[in-house]
């Protein structure tokens, strides 16, 4: 991952704990790929959804506008699992954990 600073992948944990391993100059790298990519070459010519994929746009108003939608929808599903997993991770350690593993949880019935 980073030979100059002595980091491999084995290093770097799962989850929310990998954030703080990523050396500085890696997040400077992302951020620049990720600015790089959407100032140069990602061109967005004002019509939400129309990036040029026939996948994703379509002639047909009535078409595109159910691509749209599911699109809208599936982005919607996505940002709540990622949270789920997010807030998993933050009880547990874990973003694949086993729920029966984590006893101390305040969410856990206490059969009382």
């Amino acid at each position: 991952l980073s030979p100059s600073l002595g980091l491999s992948f084995e290093d770097v944990p799962n989850g929310l704990a990998a954030i703080s391993k990523v050396p500085g100059q890696g997040w400077s790298q992302i951020v620049a790929f990720a600015g790089y990519y959407e100032l140069f070459v990602y061109k967005y010519n004002g019509t939400p959804g129309d990036y040029g994929w026939k996948a994703i746009t379509s002639s047909d108003p009535e078409t595109l506008n159910k691509k749209l939608s599911a699109e809208i929808a599936n982005g919607r599903l996505a940002m709540m699992a990622i949270i789920g997993m997010f807030f998993q991770d933050g009880l547990t350690g874990s973003a694949w954990g086993d729920w029966a593993l984590y006893t101390d949880s305040p969410l856990r019935s206490t059969g009382k």
